[in-house]
């Protein structure tokens, strides 16, 4: 499984402008709702489901990056995103340090393989101090774009 058979590309932000986690997880569920992944009326509803989930510990893995996730009934396939908080946010990580890398991915119910297979490719790739550094160097959608891509190829390990 590669990061482009489930990261839309026309909902990665560059610039997340949130400065809570709530915030942020709203702020990247609308980009997805903004480009055709995600029904506007379900957004809520995902929201509501990422948070249940961060109740029960925080997606915040450490090294200024979280991924937060959800399984939903809204969803036909699995969608996610990426999104850079230049300023970084607290997301009550695992390290207590500030978030400034967010993965966010949502699945549907009846595919939890696929989920796990999902965020085991996000881990491995963000256990690569390269491909955290050149995403977090990238300034613009189409330079997140090139950094996923390359991951894809296996160029930072």
């Amino acid at each position: 499984m590669k990061l482009a058979d489930f990261v839309v590309n026309d909902a990665i932000i560059s610039e997340l402008k949130a400065t809570t986690k709530e915030g942020a997880i709203r702020e990247v569920i609308e980009s997805l709702t903004r480009s055709g992944s995600l029904k506007p009326e379900e957004a809520d509803s995902i929201v509501a489901a990422i948070m249940k989930r961060e109740e029960l510990g925080s997606t915040g893995i450490g090294n200024g990056v979280a991924v937060p996730h959800t399984k939903h009934p809204s969803v036909d396939r699995m969608v996610g995103t990426v999104a850079i908080c230049r300023g970084g946010l607290d997301f009550q990580s695992i390290d207590r340090e500030k978030v400034d890398v967010i993965f966010l991915l949502v699945s549907p119910p009846d595919r939890p393989g696929d989920h796990l297979r999902a965020l085991e490719n996000i881990s491995r790739h963000l256990r690569v101090d390269t491909f955290c550094r050149f995403l977090r160097q990238a300034k613009s959608t189409e330079a997140i774009i090139e950094v996923l891509d390359e991951a894809d190829e296996n160029k930072f390990e």
